[in-house]
């Protein structure tokens, strides 16, 4: 089969590599699935470069989240267990934690729901408690991650702003349904805040950004606001104030969505019921800007490192008889 691998770490247009390779052998309570999709996700840019808090041993294959077929027919959502990544014509993932792939949703888009949709779902409801009628402010709001959050907070009852940067990605935010854009390249971030909430800011900031962003979201956050800390994509880790947290009566969250597998799996599994009912009644759809062939992996992946794309970017591979599933 191919696969993409990666043998020594550093940018992922440079060290990823398509490969003749055997198909993986599934071990102890593991399945063999045939990829149909495979969902590009900012750790599998940390992971190529070798920062990432999961460290797979070389060479691997990356590719954190697919829609995949079973050797029984069943269409299903995993994460694989790498080595053994989705950025292949097959993967290996544990049994345990197959969920149903929605009928509601193609591959591509099923592929997508998984990860960022659960990390929104826990990170809105299960750590912030967001609630109907709040402010939800979501930095990188056109990205794979903060759309997800727009349309999770959308379907709970908040008004959602949204931050990006530039113009294409602010018409992409407002086409989520952002009902405030806020495009930082042109516009004062906390002022506009400010400006749109009445002075009051927002009840729950959800950040996949880090540094600057959250900076700013210490400004904007409303009295007791939740910060709610999902990842570091601008690569610079802040380091928070508890003085500045107490005086303005706010909290500050971290969400490590992949504990839950562990922790709590119940929780992982309620979480998915909860995401198949939105995405057939219509209310979540996962943004599919992309849909590229294996052979275009690491070039895809690049772009998601450069922060250029919109939505999800998702590696599709040919079928067998040799069109895109």
């Amino acid at each position: 089969m191919q696969a993409w691998q990666v043998h020594e770490n550093g940018e992922p247009s440079e060290v990823m590599r398509l490969q003749d390779v055997e198909r993986p052998t599934p071990g102890d309570g593991q399945v063999l699935l045939k990829v149909r999709a495979a969902n590009i996700n900012f750790p599998d840019v940390l992971m190529a470069r070798g920062h990432y808090q999961v460290r797979p041993p070389l060479p691997f294959t990356p590719g954190v989240e697919i829609c995949a077929e079973t050797e029984d027919g069943r269409r299903v959502i995993a994460t694989p267990a790498l080595p053994y990544g989705g950025f292949a014509e097959y993967a290996v993932a544990d049994a345990a934690a197959l969920l149903p792939a929605p009928d509601a949703l193609d591959d591509a888009e099923a592929a997508a729901l998984h990860i960022g949709y659960q990390t929104g779902w826990f990170g809105l409801h299960r750590r912030a408690r967001l609630e109907a009628g709040e402010t939800l402010l979501v930095h990188a709001a056109a990205g794979g991650v903060g759309s997800a959050a727009v349309q999770l907070g959308k379907a709970a009852g908040a008004t959602v702003i949204g931050v990006v940067g530039g113009a294409d990605k602010a018409a992409v935010a407002r086409e989520l349904g952002c009902d405030v854009v806020v495009d930082r390249r042109s516009e004062d971030v906390v002022s506009a805040v400010k400006d749109a909430t009445g002075g009051r800011g927002a009840d729950v900031i959800y950040d996949p950004v880090g540094g600057e962003a959250y900076t700013q979201s210490t400004k904007v956050v409303a009295f007791e606001g939740r910060i709610v800390v999902v990842g570091f994509a601008s690569g610079t880790i802040p380091n928070p104030g508890l003085n500045h947290a107490l005086v303005k009566n706010y909290s500050i969250l971290g969400l490590h969505w992949g504990l839950y597998n562990t922790k709590n799996p119940k929780l992982v599994q309620h979480c998915h019921e909860q995401l198949t009912d939105l995405a057939a009644r219509g209310v979540v759809k996962p943004l599919v800007s992309e849909r590229v062939p294996l052979d275009g992996a690491a070039a895809a992946v690049q772009r998601v490192a450069d922060g250029v794309t919109t939505g999800r970017v998702v590696v599709v591979p040919a079928s067998e008889n040799g069109a895109a599933a």
